[in-house]
Parts: structure tokens; C-alpha cells; sequence
């Protein structure tokens, strides 16, 4: 820029040819041609953000539900005639059960149902619940695998917690799938 300005002047280092009282062209040593020319960075933030003037840092959008994002699988297993049973429950409360060779059951919950389940989910007494049964194994029972988020909790049939039993009792279809 500084080039361009002495060419521009010439080799005697005037100025411009628009004479005294004119404005300095965009650019020339001493002007601001918008944000960061004098001297100080331009403000920046990442790309799809925004910045408020006078806020720092940068806007993040609120955690809004991914379709088909899962908020909690359940797998069962054992009982009498050996089943696997596992049933996904979507966060906007859509559910799909999956039993052996059978065609999946689906259906969705209501809003309400939906929010009875996080909230079982988010209670503060389901993150105590042991992550492996504590209690003696029944014959023939079933074994419940609950993974929500990155926590798994493994339980058996005398294995319930009361905090559990809030789960279960707020699933689809009136609990873990269990029938063959």
C-alpha cells in the first residue's frame, strides 16, 4: 500500500493531485479504511456464529433433539425361552422393538409419556443405581441392559431399584420388552 501511495504522489512524496482540504485516498498512511486498518485486529468469529457487539465470545444454538436421535435403549435378555428382546426409544418419543425373527413393533409415545421418561431418566437417583446387580440371580430371569447416554446399567429380575423401576414403569408398552 505504502508503494501505491508513492507511486501515486510521485517521487517527491507529495500527496494527492486533488489538492489541500481533500480527503486522503482509502488506504493512504494515516487513514482507516473499516475494521483492523488501524492497527487493531478486526473482530472475528467462527464460521456460522455470531458475535453481539460488546458480548464476548460466540453465540452457540440451544441443544435442540436430532431426529432419531436416541435417548434410551433397552436390551433383554434370558427368561424361560431365552429371549432378545431390545427396544430404542427416540428423544421426540418414537420407539422401535426388535424380538428375535419378528417384524418390529413401533409407535410413539405422547408428549407427556415422552417427558415422564426423561424425567425418570434425568432423576438424580437413577445415576446412583448400580451399574452391575448386586442381588443373587433368579432362574430363568431376565437380565436388563438400560444404556442412556454414555452410562449402562446392568440389572436382573430381583435387581430393581426403586429409581430403575421409574424407568421401566415410564417405557413404552408398560416396561422392558419381555415376551418372546
Amino acid at each position: 500500500m505504502l508503494l501505491a501511495a508513492v507511486l501515486a504522489g510521485g517521487a517527491s512524496g507529495c500527496g494527492s493531485d486533488a489538492g489541500p482540504g481533500a480527503p486522503p485516498a482509502p488506504g493512504a498512511p494515516g487513514t482507516t479504511a473499516g475494521p483492523g486498518a488501524s492497527g487493531t485486529p478486526a473482530p472475528t468469529s467462527a464460521p456460522g456464529t455470531t458475535t453481539a457487539p460488546g458480548t464476548p465470545g460466540t453465540a452457540t444454538a440451544p441443544s435442540v433433539p436430532r431426529p432419531g436421535e436416541v435417548l434410551v435403549q433397552v436390551v433383554v435378555t434370558g427368561g424361560f425361552a431365552g429371549v432378545r428382546n431390545r427396544l430404542v426409544v427416540h428423544r421426540d418419543g418414537e420407539w422401535t422393538v426388535r424380538s428375535g425373527d419378528k417384524p418390529p413393533r413401533t409407535g410413539r409415545q405422547t408428549p407427556a409419556e415422552a417427558a415422564g421418561l426423561r424425567a425418570a431418566l434425568e432423576d438424580p437417583a437413577f445415576a446412583l443405581v448400580p451399574a452391575r446387580p448386586t442381588g443373587r440371580p433368579i432362574a430363568d430371569g431376565f437380565q436388563y441392559e438400560v444404556t442412556y447416554g454414555h452410562r449402562v446399567v446392568v440389572a436382573g429380575d430381583g435387581d430393581r431399584p426403586p429409581a430403575l423401576r421409574r424407568v421401566f414403569d415410564a417405557l413404552p408398552e408398560g416396561g422392558p420388552p419381555t415376551s418372546p
